[in-house]
């Protein structure tokens, strides 16, 4: 097995409430990804290996941090949030926030009833997200060298899930600390895939720079 280093995507379009209109990078998010890469080949960063899913605020981000030869597995990709925040909407009039604050509460919420098969079909079960994490982690790990992931936040908070043993609330948790162009280390101990690293942001730590240390 091999180390895994995992990227969440640059800040994307801030004012979605919908899968389709938040699947962009924004100014912010292009810059904040383009800081990272340069980071990365300032510190001889060597990843052999890059992956990242198939939505477009994972390409383009990606794409800014100067990546050559990236491949792309839906199994990358995001859990719809969006979709499912909707429906909960619908079902349980839970209305979808308009501010950062609002999500604190809402999208522990959305995973436990996610998480309970409480929501009406949504576009994937928690088990078949949980599956296919675990899954395409697993293969990579058995490549050859460290490899580069560049995906969303869901994503990453249920891979710590699953290397720490989290229950729902804790992985909630680690949802919402999970910032814009973060790295986060998964290294092989024991023939387990264990957290070495999280939500590091050094290309970002400079106080010029601390403003663009975002979550959404």
């Amino acid at each position: 097995m091999t180390h895994i280093t995992l990227i969440r995507h640059g800040q994307a379009n801030t004012e979605a409430r919908d899968e389709a209109s938040y699947d962009r990078l924004s100014a912010l998010g292009h810059q904040q990804a383009a800081w990272l890469g340069d980071h990365l080949a300032e510190t001889g960063s060597h990843h052999p290996r890059i992956y990242c899913g198939t939505l477009t605020r994972h390409i383009e981000t990606a794409t800014a941090m100067g990546c050559q030869e990236v491949i792309q597995d839906p199994r990358l990709n995001e859990m719809e949030y969006f979709t499912m925040a909707q429906a909960m909407e619908q079902q349980f009039d839970l209305p979808i926030p308009q501010e950062r604050e609002g999500f604190i509460e809402h999208l522990p919420k959305v995973f436990q009833a996610w998480a309970a098969n409480k929501i009406d079909a949504p576009p994937e079960s928690w088990q078949a997200f949980e599956q296919r994490t675990q899954q395409v982690l697993s293969d990579i790990a058995e490549g050859d060298g460290p490899a580069l992931v560049v995906t969303s936040g869901g994503f990453i908070s249920m891979a710590m899930r699953q290397a720490m043993g989290l229950d729902t609330n804790g992985m909630a948790r680690v949802a919402l600390a999970i910032m814009n162009t973060s790295m986060h280390r998964l290294f092989p101990i024991g023939g387990h895939l264990s957290p070495v690293l999280f939500n590091a942001v050094p290309h970002l730590d400079s106080t010029e720079r601390q403003y663009a240390q975002t979550h959404l």
